[in-house]
């Protein structure tokens, strides 16, 4: 629906009668503008600030184009930049202006410039506490299907639950079902299917309706359970669902006016449905049916027809008719971007191209066009033009949990550019080929935390601060949240208002700095850190049909492909469940042995070599992955020391990108010491018996403050982590699930693993010496939302952490030999190695205890540098003297 404006001086001359409650805008031309303007010019009192922002907004919504709307934001410029005190009238007329500012910009395709201007409408609403205006109706419902088309989950979640909030409060059931309506598309696009479906569901059975409310829910629910049958061959009764619920929502919405749009939806649902069985004739006669009732007003808006002609485009390619297709690819572009012409070229110049989604699909599918008629680097020229604008949308996001999708979005298209590259390579053999797709996908590795730690250096104390606040509401958000059914609803609302609030100060703030593209690795500074620490590189990219893996060694790089699904899954999966049990291995020592090397084989790493050290960047699964463990060669022994473990030839190291490994700095402090939070838990189910033996093993070792029992608290920790150059936590932790973050237990409390990135630390290592903490939920592009994570986020380069849940008594084995080995400067994943080898050959731990399950749990993320060794001041001192006495002793024997 249009947004109202509230012009009071019409509203006396006219008999419209408008006032500033939610009334549609209902003039269609200049008369009572023409009118009121003679009125005044015969002596009417002169327009006060107020009344000349609804004339104006009046005169634009007349006439709504590019030139008129250029006039609307030259007038609100003026109007902030005359100094003189704002009235609560004129900010309310200011919050209509931009309403229906925004409203238009969607119509024209400006979805960026509609989303501020919706923003900035709210944000005045909300600070000045307005009420007389359906803010609900005209800004909140429209900016949230906004968030969503550009891909803002968590703001589009937090604006609909908003106003579902606002609207349950008032019981008003037309709002309160849009925003469950809106919800279920937020679901939806953050692949929370099941989610979508039991909410859709459940109001269907519950609600009272209107056929157009059950209908638009029910064309929802069709979609839903389209993807949730999984190429509905796995699932025929969600096939069949589908269809049902697209067929009963066309029923029920014929029988309403002025729901061609809606109705087009269910048609073009229907026409997708069926080309993805290669039902063509069923899927263009239903798609020609939603066209028509798309075309026939002939008062849609640029985005509508731009989706239609993209749509189109998309069922002509299913039918291979290539060249059909690309023409109405060119019709999108004709849309959406003025003076296009495609007289040289089909894609659009960058410069002409802005945030939307609608051209990012259409530049896929042109890919995927060019493919087909085997042009791949012309597929390559429109990959980087979507890439361009996955770039200018994720400037626009500011959570953390959109920009990881946004990110995985990106790596879809990234593996479709590497097996491009690899084509090329194959073809041309130029080695140039593979270091492109080496630096695209370094591009995709930890995205999220590259950027979060290049702005904590970069960023204003305000905006740090604005960061800061904003990810303690969001902490506050879920704390509620995972109270289930005892939730405070109103204490979520309103903690969703404060974060909503701060995320449009960030935006404002962000707003004066430029869109940064990220830049390309440089290789020949990677091959030089490599050479110069004698280590090779080998570089996982997880995609949804293989798994590539790139091979860095002797200033040379390769690239090798796997199968996921029939190959490279399955077994990681298959050797993974070793882990599950501490049985697991002792039970099946030969199935063990076995499986290690089929997967040591598999995953392509190297064997004979010169270089002692290797360097691991993993993804997806191979997070979770011990690869000291993998069998080089498999035997026959029973005897877990004598295995040929990966880890005897190789001292191992990971890290999350190259990028982490190229700006890793050398360990600059000489005397290490070591802050440690030992709870033990005594007297409770939770005790750590041999917590405090691990204690006192580095308490040996390193000078250092530690906190036991009850002084074992997060607020002690927070106190003093800045001032140690090693952090170390033995405790308890848990990895959560899908719905529950990962924690680590304190004495005093439990802690999310998002409430540790606002620590202030610059440790050298942060030891966590607890279960699963390096577990968490997982993206493939961003690894797992784990304990380590947090402390990474917070500033930790190094870092020893757990991947499954560790035995208290060999944990605490492992670290003594660990805190040893760095005692004797050992640099930290040197000490890893070495402490895993020594409990190998320890004589006195029985053959049972050696198995891999409780060597191995612990990694190692960061540098390979060793520790600066400390300057022995008194050796130079001693020589001096000893010099000086031989001088003036040989000048003594010349006189």
């Amino acid at each position: 629906m249009k947004p109202q404006c509230s012009n009071k001086k019409l509203c006396v001359i006219s008999t419209i009668g408008r006032n500033h409650k939610a009334i549609p805008y209902v003039i269609k031309n200049l008369f009572y503008i023409l009118l009121f303007t003679t009125l005044t010019v015969f002596g009417q009192n002169s327009l006060t600030q107020e009344d000349k922002i609804y004339n104006t907004v009046d005169v634009f919504v007349a006439n709504p184009n590019n030139e008129s709307l250029q006039k609307l934001d030259n007038f609100e410029k003026g109007f902030w930049q005359d100094k003189n005190p704002k009235t609560k009238n004129e900010l309310l007329a200011i919050v209509v202006l931009n309403c229906n500012k925004a409203y238009y910009e969607n119509k024209f395709g400006r979805t960026n410039k509609a989303i501020s201007s919706y923003e900035k409408a709210w944000q005045i609403y909300q600070k000045n506490k307005f009420t007389n205006y359906d803010i609900t109706e005209y800004c909140l419902k429209p900016l949230g299907n906004l968030y969503t088309i550009i891909g803002d989950y968590d703001n589009a979640e937090n604006t609909v639950k908003q106003y579902y909030f606002i609207a349950n409060a008032e019981k008003n059931q037309s709002q309160k079902i849009a925003a469950i309506l809106n919800l279920s598309n937020v679901y939806q696009n953050t692949g929370k299917v099941n989610e979508a479906i039991d909410l859709l569901e459940k109001t269907i059975k519950i609600e009272k309706l209107s056929a157009v409310q059950k209908g638009n829910l029910l064309n929802n629910l069709g979609n839903n359970y389209r993807l949730s049958a999984k190429g509905f061959l796995i699932n025929p009764e969600s096939f069949s669902k589908a269809e049902n619920c697209f067929l009963t929502a066309i029923k029920l919405l014929q029988t309403e006016k002025n729901q061609s749009e809606t109705l087009s939806n269910c048609y073009r649902n229907l026409a997708s449905f069926n080309s993805h069985w290669q039902n063509f004739d069923k899927a263009n006669a239903y798609f020609a049916i939603a066209k028509k009732l798309i075309l026939e007003p002939k008062n849609q808006d640029t985005r509508t027809l731009a989706k239609l002609y993209y749509e189109n485009a998309s069922l002509l390619f299913e039918q291979k008719k290539y060249s059909e297709a690309t023409i109405q690819i060119s019709t999108v572009f004709k849309a959406l971007i003025p003076n296009y012409s495609n007289i040289n070229n089909i894609l659009p110049n960058q410069n002409s191209l802005y945030a939307e989604t609608i051209f990012l699909d259409a530049l896929d599918l042109q890919a995927d066009i060019f493919l087909q008629q085997n042009q791949p680097k012309k597929a390559l020229e429109a990959y980087v033009l979507s890439f361009h604008i996955e770039d200018l949308f994720s400037d626009l996001l500011v959570y953390e949990n959109s920009k990881i999708i946004n990110q995985i979005c990106i790596r879809n298209r990234t593996e479709k550019c590497i097996a491009i590259y690899d084509f090329l390579y194959k073809k041309e053999n130029k080695i140039n080929y593979i270091e492109r797709a080496f630096q695209l996908q370094e591009r995709t590795k930890s995205g999220v935390l590259k950027n979060y730690l290049s702005n904590k250096k970069t960023a204003s104390r305000e905006e740090k601060l604005h960061l800061e606040q904003l990810q303690n509401w969001n902490n506050e958000i879920i704390k509620e949240q995972q109270k289930g059914n005892l939730a405070n609803v109103s204490k979520i609302n309103e903690a969703i208002k404060k974060q909503n609030e701060l995320m449009l100060s960030l935006k404002k703030i962000r707003s004066k700095n430029q869109v940064q593209t990220a830049e390309n690795l440089d290789l020949k500074s990677l091959y030089s850190k490599l050479e110069k620490d004698k280590a090779i590189m080998v570089d996982y990219f997880l995609g949804f049909e293989n798994l590539y893996v790139f091979t860095l060694e002797n200033q040379r790089i390769k690239l090798e492909s796997i199968n996921v699904t029939d190959t490279a899954v399955p077994r990681i999966i298959s050797f993974l469940d070793y882990f599950s049990d501490a049985n697991k291995i002792t039970d099946n020592i030969s199935g063990y042995n076995h499986y290690g090397n089929s997967l040591y084989k598999m995953l392509k790493l190297p064997t004979n070599t010169t270089s002692p050290n290797l360097i691991i960047i993993p993804d997806g699964l191979l997070y979770f992955l011990p690869f000291e463990a993998l069998i080089t060669q498999e035997s026959t022994t029973t005897n877990f020391a004598q295995m040929h473990y990966l880890m005897t030839i190789f001292k191992i190291a990971y890290n999350n990108s190259a990028s982490f490994y190229l700006e890793g700095k050398p360990i600059l402090k000489d005397k290490k010491t070591v802050l440690g939070i030992f709870p033990v838990f005594e007297k409770t189910n939770y005790a750590l018996t041999f917590s405090k033996a691990e204690m006192q093993s580095i308490k040996n070792n390193f000078d250092g403050k530690f906190f036991e029992n009850s002084t074992a608290t997060f607020d002690n920790f927070k106190t003093n982590a800045a001032n140690y150059s090693i952090l170390h936590l033995s405790t308890h932790a848990a990895s959560g699930d899908t719905e529950t973050p990962a924690s680590i237990k304190f004495y005093d409390q439990e802690i999310l693993y998002s409430e540790l990135y606002n620590l202030k630390i610059n440790p050298d290592l942060v030891v966590l010496s607890a279960c699963e903490t390096g577990i968490g939920k997982l993206y493939k592009s961003e690894g797992a939302m784990s304990i380590a994570r947090g402390f990474q986020f917070a500033g930790a380069k190094n870092l020893l952490y757990s991947l499954w849940k560790v035995n208290d008594y060999t944990t605490s084995v492992f670290m003594d030999n660990f805190y040893k080995n760095i005692k004797n400067n050992e640099s930290y994943f040197e000490a890893n190695t070495n402490a895993k080898l020594y409990f190998l050959k320890n004589k006195n731990i029985p053959n049972a205890k050696k198995s891999p399950y409780y060597w191995s749990a612990f990694v190692y993320y960061g540098g390979i540098e060793s520790a600066e060794k400390p300057t022995n001041y008194s050796i130079y001192i001693l020589g001096l003297f000893i010099a000086i006495g031989l001088f003036l002793g040989f000048k003594h024997f010349r006189k």
